[in-house]
């Protein structure tokens, strides 16, 4: 394996057959690359798949209300669902054993101001419980309260953005910005690993959006948090039950589809995170199909280096050299080849993967990645199919007599 001479004979084949080299390793390598990309790409779906969930609680339900789709119970048809605060109250108290947190979400635009510097946001007026829901991170200050719900209190928690473009360097706890003609105090900042744009919005309580907007009790949405001990089956159950109840309540036909709308976030991520996997696997399946393709064409290419070099090997034969030196000789090369064009096809994959981070964003790819030890398992994988690629039609040229080798043409 590590005779000096037989490494010189290996250089100078390859040397002598450059073409022949060069397919040989451009089939190994082509087979790496695309292998370690398409498995990196169905990882950067799964990636993309799970941030886009994960930013925010999984045990949630969003509760939407529409238009009914069907007469009931003497009610018209395309009547406008609307919850408020009695609805918050009804589900607090008719199911005490699921709920974890609740919290109302009423959404507006406005124009803030501060000083010279001014923008437009969008606000979201909140309850406590909103923190837990989209994960808010606190930087400075404080969330919103129960002192702030029940004394409807102007105090505001703002983004990190918004304060860095209102404040600028400033510290913006316990200053007040100008918000449609009202002055709020802001008691905290946050991020949000969401991104920019959840970085971008407001909270306030939302019983002092209510009482700004004619004290009334309407609310937008309603987001439900169940306890996380139910798991996935208990979350399914408990929105059946809140949908039948809200329908109840509100009069809404048990079989309308328009009336109430309830988003599981985990039964969503559940869903998303088996169709991801589905992709990963086609991806897999396809990078797992690309490195048999270049497999067959390195055996393929190796049975003719053998043919190719018959007389050859009759002519070592006839001087002496036994059937093992002449298959270790073919094994030799075969594998020296393929592990180089291996691990740089390998290399160059990691290389692109590495590259692209998030420019793939906008194709639901976010962080293309693969393993190392998946990388180098399937170059190992394609080094050893090329060494039997070549041991194979190596062996059967060892078989061949002197004088039948010398024939060959």
């Amino acid at each position: 394996m590590f005779s000096r001479d037989r490494w010189q004979e290996i250089f100078q084949t390859i040397s002598k057959n450059k073409l022949r080299t060069f397919l040989t390793g451009f089939a190994v390598a082509l087979g790496i690359f695309i292998f370690v990309v398409l498995v990196g790409f169905g990882n950067g779906l799964k990636n993309t798949f799970q941030e886009f969930f994960l930013d925010d609680a999984t045990n949630t339900l969003f509760l939407f209300a529409g238009k009914t789709t069907k007469p009931y119970k003497g009610f018209k048809s395309n009547r406008f669902i609307q919850w408020e605060n009695s609805d918050l109250d009804d589900i607090k108290k008719n199911f005490p054993m699921f709920l974890q947190y609740i919290t109302p979400r009423i959404t507006r635009g406005a124009f803030v101001k501060y000083k010279n510097e001014s923008n437009n946001y969008t606000t979201r007026a909140v309850s406590p419980g909103h923190q837990y829901v989209e994960k808010t991170i606190m930087m400075k200050g404080r969330y919103l309260n129960q002192y702030d719900i029940e004394n409807r209190t102007k105090n505001v928690v703002i983004g990190r953005l918004v304060a860095k473009d209102l404040f600028k360097d400033e510290d913006p706890i316990g200053k007040y910005i100008d918000m449609g003609d009202i002055a709020w105090k802001v008691v905290g900042v946050f991020q949000d690993d969401g991104g920019d744009n959840e970085e971008r919005y407001i909270y306030l309580s939302y019983t002092t959006r209510q009482l700004i907007e004619k004290n009334n009790d309407k609310l937008g949405q309603i987001i439900v948090a169940f306890k996380p001990e139910l798991g996935h089956q208990g979350g399914l159950a408990f929105e059946r039950s809140l949908s039948k109840f809200l329908k109840d309540k509100k009069n809404i036909a048990p079989d309308d589809q328009g009336g109430i709308f309830i988003r599981n976030v985990a039964d969503q991520l559940k869903q998303n995170q088996q169709f991801a996997t589905v992709l990963q696997w086609i991806f897999g399946t396809i990078a797992i199909g690309t490195l048999i393709f270049g497999m067959i064409g390195v055996g393929t290419i190796m049975l003719f280096v053998v043919k190719e070099r018959t007389k050859e090997l009759g002519i070592r034969k006839a001087l002496g050299a036994t059937p093992k030196s002449v298959i270790n000789m073919v094994l030799q090369e075969a594998v020296f080849i393929t592990t180089i064009a291996g691990y740089v096809g390998m290399f160059l994959g990691i290389g692109v993967l590495s590259g692209i981070k998030d420019s793939l964003d906008e194709y639901f790819i976010k962080n293309p990645y693969i393993g190392m030890g998946t990388a180098i398992f399937a170059t190992i994988l394609l080094i050893l199919f090329g060494a039997l690629a070549g041991f194979i039609p190596a062996r059967r040229a060892a078989r061949i007599k002197p004088i039948e080798a010398l024939r060959d043409e």
